[in-house]
Protein backbone atom coordinates (compact mmCIF):
# COMPACT_ATOMS: atom_id res chain seq x y z
CA UNK A 1 0.00 0.00 0.00
CA UNK A 2 1.19 3.49 -0.78
CA UNK A 3 -0.32 6.91 -0.09
CA UNK A 4 0.60 9.61 -2.56
CA UNK A 5 -0.22 13.24 -3.13
CA UNK A 6 -1.82 13.34 -6.55
CA UNK A 7 -1.21 16.22 -8.92
CA UNK A 8 -2.50 14.86 -12.23
CA UNK A 9 -5.84 14.08 -13.85
CA UNK A 10 -5.52 10.32 -13.32
CA UNK A 11 -4.81 10.76 -9.62
CA UNK A 12 -7.80 13.05 -9.24
CA UNK A 13 -9.99 10.51 -11.06
CA UNK A 14 -8.74 7.84 -8.65
CA UNK A 15 -9.68 10.01 -5.65
CA UNK A 16 -13.11 10.70 -7.16
CA UNK A 17 -13.63 6.98 -7.80
CA UNK A 18 -13.12 6.15 -4.12
CA UNK A 19 -15.33 9.04 -3.00
CA UNK A 20 -18.05 8.04 -5.47
CA UNK A 21 -18.10 4.50 -4.08
CA UNK A 22 -17.97 5.46 -0.39
CA UNK A 23 -19.96 8.67 -0.16
CA UNK A 24 -22.39 8.59 -3.08
CA UNK A 25 -23.11 4.89 -3.54
CA UNK A 26 -22.60 3.56 0.00
CA UNK A 27 -23.75 6.53 2.10
CA UNK A 28 -26.22 8.17 -0.27
CA UNK A 29 -24.57 11.61 -0.43
CA UNK A 30 -25.86 13.66 -3.38
CA UNK A 31 -23.23 14.04 -6.12
CA UNK A 32 -24.15 17.73 -6.34
CA UNK A 33 -22.59 18.33 -2.92
CA UNK A 34 -19.88 15.64 -2.98
CA UNK A 35 -17.95 17.35 -5.77
CA UNK A 36 -17.64 21.06 -5.13
CA UNK A 37 -15.87 24.30 -6.02
CA UNK A 38 -12.90 23.42 -3.79
CA UNK A 39 -11.61 20.47 -5.83
CA UNK A 40 -9.12 22.59 -7.79
CA UNK A 41 -7.57 24.39 -4.80
CA UNK A 42 -7.39 21.34 -2.52
CA UNK A 43 -4.43 18.98 -2.19
CA UNK A 44 -5.62 15.43 -2.89
CA UNK A 45 -4.21 12.18 -1.53
CA UNK A 46 -4.90 8.65 -2.73
CA UNK A 47 -4.05 5.34 -1.08
CA UNK A 48 -3.18 2.65 -3.61
CA UNK A 49 -3.16 -1.08 -3.11
CA UNK A 50 -0.20 -2.56 -4.94
CA UNK A 51 -0.70 -5.79 -6.85
CA UNK A 52 1.84 -8.49 -7.65
CA UNK A 53 2.39 -6.81 -11.02
CA UNK A 54 3.20 -3.51 -9.33
CA UNK A 55 0.02 -1.78 -10.45
CA UNK A 56 -1.95 0.31 -8.01
CA UNK A 57 -5.68 0.29 -7.39
CA UNK A 58 -7.19 3.25 -5.48
CA UNK A 59 -8.57 2.17 -2.10
CA UNK A 60 -8.63 5.42 -0.12
CA UNK A 61 -8.72 9.19 -0.60
CA UNK A 62 -8.60 12.46 1.30
CA UNK A 63 -8.15 16.14 0.59
CA UNK A 64 -6.66 19.14 2.40
CA UNK A 65 -7.53 22.82 2.02
CA UNK A 66 -6.38 26.00 3.71
CA UNK A 67 -9.56 28.05 4.18
CA UNK A 68 -7.79 30.49 6.50
CA UNK A 69 -4.15 31.35 7.15
CA UNK A 70 -2.42 28.65 9.17
CA UNK A 71 -5.52 26.45 9.40
CA UNK A 72 -6.03 23.38 7.25
CA UNK A 73 -9.34 21.64 6.69
CA UNK A 74 -9.29 17.86 6.28
CA UNK A 75 -12.07 16.74 3.99
CA UNK A 76 -13.45 13.76 2.07
CA UNK A 77 -11.51 11.08 3.95
CA UNK A 78 -12.74 7.77 2.55
CA UNK A 79 -11.60 4.15 2.49
CA UNK A 80 -13.30 1.43 0.49
CA UNK A 81 -15.33 -0.86 2.74
CA UNK A 82 -13.27 -3.91 1.75
CA UNK A 83 -10.10 -2.22 3.05
CA UNK A 84 -11.32 -0.67 6.32
CA UNK A 85 -9.74 -1.64 9.64
CA UNK A 86 -6.39 -2.17 7.88
CA UNK A 87 -4.72 1.12 8.80
CA UNK A 88 -5.44 2.83 5.47
CA UNK A 89 -7.23 5.77 7.10
CA UNK A 90 -4.33 6.28 9.50
CA UNK A 91 -1.86 6.22 6.59
CA UNK A 92 -3.93 8.79 4.68
CA UNK A 93 -4.08 11.04 7.74
CA UNK A 94 -0.33 10.66 8.37
CA UNK A 95 0.44 11.76 4.80
CA UNK A 96 -2.02 14.64 5.02
CA UNK A 97 -0.67 15.84 8.38
CA UNK A 98 2.91 15.63 7.13
CA UNK A 99 1.98 17.77 4.12
CA UNK A 100 0.12 20.23 6.34
CA UNK A 101 3.13 20.58 8.64
CA UNK A 102 5.45 21.09 5.67
CA UNK A 103 3.13 23.80 4.40
CA UNK A 104 3.37 25.62 7.74
CA UNK A 105 -0.17 24.96 8.90
CA UNK A 106 -0.59 25.22 12.66
CA UNK A 107 -4.02 23.64 13.14
CA UNK A 108 -6.13 21.09 11.33
CA UNK A 109 -9.91 21.05 11.52
CA UNK A 110 -12.41 18.55 10.19
CA UNK A 111 -16.04 17.54 10.27
CA UNK A 112 -16.14 13.90 11.34
CA UNK A 113 -19.10 11.65 10.85
CA UNK A 114 -20.08 10.81 14.42
CA UNK A 115 -19.42 7.10 13.78
CA UNK A 116 -15.82 7.99 12.81
CA UNK A 117 -15.14 10.47 15.64
CA UNK A 118 -13.37 7.81 17.72
CA UNK A 119 -10.92 7.20 14.88
CA UNK A 120 -9.98 10.89 14.81
CA UNK A 121 -9.80 11.09 18.62
CA UNK A 122 -7.23 8.29 18.43
CA UNK A 123 -5.17 10.54 16.14
CA UNK A 124 -5.24 13.41 18.63
CA UNK A 125 -8.24 15.40 17.38
CA UNK A 126 -10.57 16.99 19.92
CA UNK A 127 -14.26 17.66 19.44
CA UNK A 128 -15.60 21.18 19.80
CA UNK A 129 -19.22 22.28 19.57
CA UNK A 130 -22.35 20.21 19.29
CA UNK A 131 -23.33 17.50 16.84
CA UNK A 132 -24.76 18.77 13.52
CA UNK A 133 -26.00 17.36 10.25
CA UNK A 134 -24.05 17.57 7.01
CA UNK A 135 -25.16 15.85 3.79
CA UNK A 136 -27.87 14.15 5.83
CA UNK A 137 -25.31 12.49 8.14
CA UNK A 138 -24.58 13.36 11.82
CA UNK A 139 -21.16 15.04 12.24
CA UNK A 140 -19.03 16.69 14.91
CA UNK A 141 -16.38 19.39 14.45
CA UNK A 142 -12.87 18.39 15.54
CA UNK A 143 -9.44 20.02 15.58
CA UNK A 144 -5.80 19.23 16.26
CA UNK A 145 -2.80 21.46 16.85
CA UNK A 146 0.25 20.62 14.74
CA UNK A 147 2.61 22.71 16.87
Amino acid sequence: MAVVRVDDEQGLEDAFSVRQTVFVEEQGVDEEIEYDEHEDDAVHFVAYERTDTGEGHPIGAARLREPEDGVGKVERVAVLESHRENGIGRELMDALETEAGSDGLETLKLHAQTRAAGFYRGLGYEQYGEEFEEAGIPHVAMKKSLE
